[in-house]
């Protein structure tokens, strides 16, 4: 069965789920076996042998994957840097070099900067919305891959993905696009020109919280070789109930992106404008400077904001504690609202570079919660900062 020509919810709920052959259940079963039975000496029963090398757990959460960005490879990983780290490690060698913006995920600097950077591998940031200083940017440097993450984390800036696309290109670069915040349900950056998506399958894919993981998607077949012998040789795997947990949250993402962009769209207005907020990071809306490019390349603006307190440092931090219905910690996606403090939590690693985020700037994860009780948090937390 196939449902290549269906729309995104149906392939989300049915691609790599087809019934089980031998009970007929619905949900395909979760397979632990680390290793499989052989009819002679490599010989093997539907190609699987170990599973390291392949399970048909995972295998059904890759085609899945590949089906929703709308590609031909997908590769799941134990966590988004595992997939991040192998996907670098089969395109760079040393003296190789990495551009990426200035507003990304701390973890994503820090393992090029940190741990490739070891490796001679150079690394410059820059603001991407200035196109000819990213082509300048590429020359100068030579650099192998333009990594590009459209919503940013924190700041939620807006990258053109076809136009930056189209740049690298054009300097013999591969481009990289962190899909986590936007999904492949908002978003669908290998369409837009890109040549590599990779996500964070812990945060809205999974969507619960409970699993953590990532994920390499592409079309190259090249590339895919490459990639899938880093997966296989290094390891760093998804777990077989990991990758069921995932598929499980997979088959909800368009339902739970709708209500997560609504919520989150309601907050950024209230908070626009309110007194003891410089600032509202969110491109849905008309006063974000990506606001026009988002609602161009993007379904919906989701889940994610930013606000920056007029109070500085101390009222962000008062502001994150304050509140009742937000969880204060790190990570995002999850069905229930999260608050972070990304200068000490999940962008510690970055102070003191060009990716530094502001004391006084707080990112909201908004989730499922009735919009009301979540409204009302958030002003019960402000009006307690006077």
């Amino acid at each position: 069965m196939t449902h290549d020509d269906h729309g995104f919810s149906t392939r989300a709920i049915h691609v790599g789920q087809e019934f089980d052959p031998t009970t007929g259940a619905v949900i395909p079963p979760v397979h632990f076996s680390t290793t499989y039975a052989q009819d002679g000496i490599g010989n093997l029963r539907g190609g699987y042998e170990y599973g390291r090398g392949g399970n048909p757990t995972r295998d059904s959460l890759q085609r899945q994957l590949s089906s929703l960005e709308g590609a031909t490879h997908a590769f799941s990983f134990a966590s988004g840097l595992a997939a991040e780290d192998a996907l670098l490690r089969a395109v760079l060698r040393p003296g190789d070099h990495v551009l990426m913006g200035n507003d990304v995920y701390g973890g994503t600097h820090r393992l090029v900067r940190r741990i490739f950077g070891d490796w001679q591998i150079g690394l410059t940031t820059i603001e991407l919305d200035d196109r000819e200083a990213v082509r300048a940017a590429l020359t100068s440097t030579g650099a192998r891959v333009l990594w590009l993450e459209t919503p940013s984390n924190p700041l939620m800036k807006i990258t053109d993905v076809a136009a930056l696309a189209d740049v690298a290109h054009a300097a013999g670069a591969l481009v990289v696009v962190d899909n986590t915040f936007a999904t492949p349900y908002l978003q669908q950056p290998l369409a837009l020109g890109a040549d590599v998506v990779v996500h964070s399958t812990t945060k809205y894919l999974g969507g619960h919280s409970d699993v953590i993981g990532g994920a390499v998607v592409l079309s190259d077949d090249a590339l895919a070789e490459k990639v899938g012998f880093h997966q296989f040789a290094a390891g760093a795997v998804s777990g077989p109930l990991d990758a069921w947990l995932t598929t499980r949250g997979i088959k909800t993402l368009a339902v739970r992106m709708d209500r997560h962009s609504a919520s989150a769209h309601a907050l950024a207005s209230a908070l626009e404008g309110h007194a003891a907020v410089t600032r509202v990071y969110y491109p849905g809306l008309p006063s974000h400077p990506g606001h026009d490019l988002a609602a161009r390349q993007m379904r919906d603006f989701g889940g994610m904001l930013s606000l920056e307190l007029a109070g500085g440092a101390a009222a962000a931090r008062a502001f994150a504690e304050g509140l009742e219905v937000f969880s204060l910690a790190e990570s995002l996606g999850g069905v229930e609202s999260l608050v972070n403090y990304p200068s000490e939590m999940t962008h510690a690693s970055v102070r003191g570079t060009a990716l530094e985020v502001s004391d006084a700037v707080i990112r909201l994860s908004v989730g499922l919660e009735d919009v009301e009780d979540l409204l009302a948090d958030v002003r019960q937390s402000l009006a307690r900062l006077g």
